[in-house]
């Protein structure tokens, strides 16, 4: 009897991916849970495995074929003697032994390095072996195979000694002869990946379906600094992580969205639907472009929940880790340009929600306070949101909320 191998469920909106590599080929014995192929979709990759013993049959879709969700990738038929297919025991390769006093030499095959499949798929174009190539995570990822494939630059041959030559007239016009081109005037061409291909898609979806305006404002940021400078210490010996900016704007936004719900709401039809829980994307920049996961609930968990939840975000979108429950949902979004050196910038929303608050960079800048100029640390803001259901004053007033929170974060706990 033949089972067939379909596309599974994607998760939430995900209805399209792509076959990334075939792990089994056709007629290979496979053992139930053994991964046979993987798909790469706009948020993650991911491995379908066999749920039964048998033999893989028939592919029905090549590599780098787009596929959808429930679409048959391939036949499972079963085993001719009927039993569940052996495992293939890989020979354990022989250590030689190695004479006293001499480091020995790694065995090819006894580890294997772990990759996210794109990094794999690049590193067999290029024909660089994993085990060779650095990483700063557990993870070998694109950027580092990349890296790892990047031929050094040849050093420059040193140019001899100028010698003395007598100046010629100059040439007519008629004898001159043009510019030679560059010697390397080549072009590559690569296919866009599912999730940079998504990311260009919903980036223009975004600004033809929306009234979408942004308004900008500044923040002091002193107050907040000073109170993590005293407070740093005793925080991190409590909750086993520092305290960082993004966490002070999470609860702002939070009471702002409290103060004007209608940025923390959606449009449906022709029905406007308010979100009664503050789920707040952060906007993360992975290997393959940017991903948004979520802070469930961020109004019932305390500074330290959302920053180890930031953190736990950033360490998994740079190994590849995220689940598409990660990347799920979200009523509002914060976005950190500032961490790039964006000075200014106009954030673009993330569909079906409203609004979106950009972060910058912190510059030491010249204000007036109480009549003097004086230095203070600044930081500018800027909101985007869809002018559908959200006016301009309530926008502004926003922003206002937020920066009253920043400039005096005793507010925060005062207003719950």
């Amino acid at each position: 009897m033949s089972t067939n191998i379909v596309v599974p469920e994607l998760g939430e909106s995900v209805v399209e991916a792509r076959v990334a590599k075939w792990l089994k080929k056709q007629g290979d014995a496979v053992n139930a849970g053994d991964p046979l192929v993987e798909l790469e979709t706009e948020k993650i990759d991911l491995e379908v495995s066999a749920d039964r013993a048998g033999v893989l049959g028939e592919i029905k879709y090549t590599e780098g074929a787009d596929v959808k969700v429930g679409e048959i990738l391939a036949v499972l038929e079963q085993s001719t003697n009927g039993a569940s297919a052996q495992p293939t025991v890989p020979e354990v390769p022989k250590v030689p032994e190695v004479p006293r006093g001499q480091v020995p030499k790694a065995v090819p095959g006894a580890s294997e390095r772990k990759a996210t499949p794109t990094a794999k798929n690049v590193a067999k174009a290029h024909d660089v072996k994993l085990d060779a190539v650095e990483t700063s995570s557990g993870r070998v990822t694109k950027q580092d195979v990349l890296k790892a494939a990047a031929p050094e630059a040849p050093k420059a041959p040193q140019a001899p000694a100028p010698q003395f030559k007598a100046p010629q007239p100059p040439a007519s016009p008629q004898a001159r002869s043009p510019q030679a081109p560059s010697s390397d005037r080549s072009e590559r061409r690569e296919r866009m990946s599912k999730r940079r291909a998504t990311i260009a898609r919903r980036l223009v979806e975004a600004q033809h379906n929306a009234a979408m305006l942004t308004t900008f404002n500044e923040v002091d940021m002193t107050a907040v600094m000073a109170l993590r400078e005293r407070r740093k210490e005793a925080f991190t010996k409590k909750f086993g992580v520092g305290v960082g900016i993004a966490s002070f704007f999470v609860r702002a936004a939070i009471g702002a969205l409290k103060a004007f719900p209608q940025i923390n709401a959606e449009i449906q039809g022709d029905e406007i639907v308010y979100k009664n829980f503050y789920d707040i994307g952060m906007a993360v920049g992975a290997e393959g472009g940017l991903v948004v996961p979520v802070i469930r609930d961020a109004d019932r968990i305390g500074f330290a929940g959302i920053e180890l939840s930031i953190r736990d975000f950033a360490k998994r979108a740079q190994d590849g880790t995220l689940t598409l429950e990660d990347l799920k949902g979200g009523t509002f979004t914060i976005t950190n340009g500032g961490v790039f050196g964006s000075l200014m910038s106009t954030p673009i929303l993330n569909p079906p929600q409203v609004g979106i608050l950009g972060l910058h960079k912190i510059a030491d800048r010249a204000v007036a306070v109480n009549g003097q100029v004086v230095i203070r640390p600044m930081m500018y803001l800027a909101l985007s949101y869809d002018h559908r259901i959200v006016d301009g004053r309530e926008a502004v007033q926003f922003l206002v909320k937020i920066k009253d929170y920043i400039e005096d974060p005793a507010w925060m706990l005062l207003e719950g």
